[in-house]
C-alpha cells in the first residue's frame, strides 16, 4: 500500500501507466473481451489485470494518475453497442462519470463501432483486464500531459 495512490493499481499497472507517453492509447475492458488474444498484438506485449472490479472501479484508478489527452477529440472511447450505436448502456455511463469526476469537467466518450475499436486496441499500448461482466464494458484511453509548474 502507498499513499495516495489507488489500492486497486498494482505494480505492473503503475510500471505501465508510467512507462506510456503523450498519445500513447490503454484500453481497459470487461470479461467478455478478447484481452488476451489483443494485448499480445499491443506495444507491452502482454495482458495487465485489475481483477474483480467493474470497470468505471478501474477507470476511477487509472484516471487517479492519467491524464487524458486535450489535443485529440477521441482521447476516451467506448465500444459501441452492435446494431444500437447510439445506446449507452450503465457500465458506459459509469465509465462516463469517473471521467467527468477526475477531468473535472464533462469529457466527450466517443462511441466506435465494434470491429474498428478491436483494431485500434490492437494498436494500444497496453490492454487491462478488468472484472466487469455486463456487456460492452470497454474502454480506450489516451494519455494526455502534465503541464510545467508555473514559476
Amino acid at each position: 500500500m502507498l499513499k495516495t495512490i489507488d489500492p486497486a493499481l498494482n505494480a505492473d499497472v503503475l510500471h505501465a501507466l508510467r512507462a506510456m507517453g503523450h498519445g500513447d492509447r490503454l484500453v481497459i475492458c470487461d470479461t467478455n473481451f478478447p484481452a488476451d488474444s489483443i494485448a499480445r498484438q499491443t506495444r507491452l506485449g502482454h495482458l495487465l489485470r485489475i481483477d474483480n472490479v467493474t470497470a468505471a472501479r478501474a477507470a476511477r484508478a487509472v484516471l487517479s494518475l492519467l491524464p487524458l489527452d486535450t489535443f485529440v477529440d477521441d482521447a476516451a472511447v467506448r465500444m459501441e453497442i452492435v446494431g444500437a450505436p447510439d445506446e449507452v448502456p450503465d457500465v458506459q455511463q459509469e465509465v462516463q462519470g469517473e471521467i467527468d469526476r477526475a477531468e473535472g469537467r464533462r469529457w466527450p466518450l466517443v462511441g466506435v463501432e465494434r470491429h474498428a475499436f478491436y483494431a485500434r486496441a490492437k494498436e494500444a499500448y497496453c490492454v487491462i483486464a478488468t472484472g466487469e461482466r455486463r456487456f460492452y464494458g470497454c474502454f480506450l484511453f489516451t494519455k494526455g500531459v502534465i503541464a510545467p509548474d508555473a514559476e
